[in-house]
C-alpha cells in the first residue's frame, strides 16, 4: 500500500481512538474552575470573564443547538466540542509528526519511503500522537468544556496546514502570484 494512504488511515485511525476514549470518559456535568460558566455563556450566548472567548462561546452555542437546545444536554453539547476538537488535534498532530519523520529519514532525492521507513514513519506518529492523547493535562482539557481543547485543535490545524504548504510550495500554480 502506498504511504500516502496508510499515513492517511493510521491518522483517522488515531483520530476515531482518542475520540471513542475521550467520549466514554466525557465530563458528564461541569467540573472544577471556569467549566460552569463556560457552559453556560454558550447555552445562552452570554461573555463569560475577559477576555470573553467568542469563538468558543459561538461554536459551543452551535452544539448546544446541535443537541437539542435542552438546557439538561447543555453540558454534554458543550462538553462534547471539547471531546472533538482534541480528537481532531491528535489526528494533525499525527500527520505533522509524520510529516517531519518523514523529512528526517529520507534524503532529498528519495521520493517515497522503502517498507521499514514507513513503518518508522509510522510508528514514530503512533507513539508520539497517542503519548499526547493520553497525557495527563491534555485528556482532562479533552473532556471538560474549556478553551483548551479548541485552542489546541486550531494550534494543531495551524501547524499541519504549514506543512502541507512547504511539501507543495515548490509545485506549479502554488504560489498565489504564478
Amino acid at each position: 500500500m502506498q504511504f500516502n494512504k496508510l499515513n492517511n488511515l493510521f491518522g483517522w485511525l488515531v483520530c476515531a481512538v482518542a475520540c471513542t476514549v475521550y467520549l466514554f470518559t466525557l465530563e458528564p456535568t461541569t467540573s472544577f474552575w471556569d467549566c460552569g460558566e463556560f457552559i453556560s455563556s454558550a447555552n445562552k450566548l452570554q461573555i463569560p470573564h475577559p477576555p470573553g472567548s467568542p469563538l468558543f462561546i459561538l461554536m459551543g452555542r452551535f452544539f448546544v443547538i446541535l443537541f437539542g437546545d435542552n438546557p439538561q444536554t447543555t453540558a454534554i453539547a458543550v462538553n462534547g466540542m471539547s471531546v472533538i476538537a482534541s480528537g481532531f488535534t491528535i489526528l494533525f498532530l499525527f500527520w505533522t509528526i509524520t510529516y517531519l519523520a518523514k523529512k528526517l529519514l529520507l534524503p532529498a532525492s528519495q521520493a517515497s519511503p522503502t517498507g521499514q521507513q514507513s513503518f518508522t514513519i509510522l510508528s514514530a506518529g503512533l507513539i508520539g500522537s497517542l503519548a499526547y492523547a493520553f497525557s495527563d493535562s491534555f485528556w482532562f482539557s479533552a473532556v471538560e468544556g474549556e478553551v483548551y481543547a479548541l485552542s489546541s485543535f486550531f494550534t494543531a490545524l495551524v501547524f499541519w496546514a504549514i506543512f502541507k504548504w512547504e511539501a507543495r510550495a515548490d509545485q506549479p500554480g502554488a504560489a498565489p502570484c504564478s
